[in-house]
């Protein structure tokens, strides 16, 4: 890899480990189109960008994830009961999504759901609706079933689930805090779950690039991942001072950037 690209590559992890530990996500929303930006302009095989990007985004889950929920769990934010209701169908889901399926489809059906999943999660969080006081999470059944649809989306798109599980536990009113917290603690069975299918699949693939891990690109995965596990925590001491809902409203408007990038994107491939 060319070195003139560390010093950016520094930067987008040190930003997404920051977003990861202020709002639970894993910063596969902002990474994901800039490391296709990336890998386009390395000439890597057209038909595997995005799942590199993709892929290689949710690898950095694995170190952010753990740097994040240390610092959220120092402040006993963290509910571990439902980390545990949740982690099951999200691994199911992971691998099933990172695995077969997400090989299967083509770069610019992955831009496309790519964009209409960071489009949607940036209304949800513009919206910012208040459930009724009588919502609670679901029973057994249900979370497992919640899980497994985080974990499938977030394999298919690169993300942490936090845009998919914060807004899901704030809508059975789990405290804000306490659902960013948690969502960075699922971060972790997420990445795990999503990677193994990642590799699997790529391993399949003939054409990847030097450097490469079935659909994982290892330099940038370090690169990034140095500068996210640094940020995290500061992300997180920063979550508990702040008014979150306002930056939300800041980090949605990028957000809908984002989804237009990658709109386009799949449009030029179609």
């Amino acid at each position: 890899m060319n070195l003139s690209l560390i010093p950016p590559l520094l930067a987008l992890g040190a930003f997404t480990g920051f977003c990861a530990g202020l709002l639970g996500v894993g910063g596969g929303m902002i990474m994901v189109p800039f490391l296709t930006l990336l890998f386009t302009a390395l000439a890597f095989p057209q038909e595997a960008i995005v799942h590199m990007a993709i892929a290689t985004s949710m690898s950095t889950i694995l170190f952010t994830s753990l740097s994040s929920v240390r610092a959220h769990h120092k402040r006993g934010a963290v509910k571990w009961n439902v980390v545990l209701a949740l982690a099951p169908g999200i691994v199911i889901g992971g691998i099933i999504g990172g695995g077969k399926v997400f090989a299967a489809l083509k770069t610019g059906w992955l831009s496309l759901l790519f964009a209409v999943f960071v489009g949607f999660s940036a209304w949800q969080m513009l919206r910012n609706r208040k459930p009724p006081a009588s919502r609670q999470l679901p029973g057994a059944p249900g979370m497992v079933g919640a899980g497994t649809f985080i974990g499938f989306l977030s394999s298919l798109v690169g993300a942490g689930g936090g845009f998919v599980s914060v807004p899901f536990m704030t809508w059975c009113n789990v405290p804000i805090h306490n659902a960013v917290a948690t969502s960075a603690a699922l971060g972790f069975p997420i990445a795990v779950a999503s990677v193994i299918g990642y590799v699997w699949s790529g391993l399949q693939q003939t054409g990847l690039p030097t450097g490469s891990v079935g659909y994982v690109y290892l330099p940038a995965l370090a690169v990034v991942a140095v500068a996210s596990v640094l940020t995290a925590p500061l992300g997180a001491r920063t979550a508990h001072r702040m008014d979150v809902v306002r930056l939300k409203r800041v980090f949605s408007g990028m957000l809908f950037c984002l989804a237009a990038y990658m709109l386009w994107k799949a449009w030029r491939t179609f």
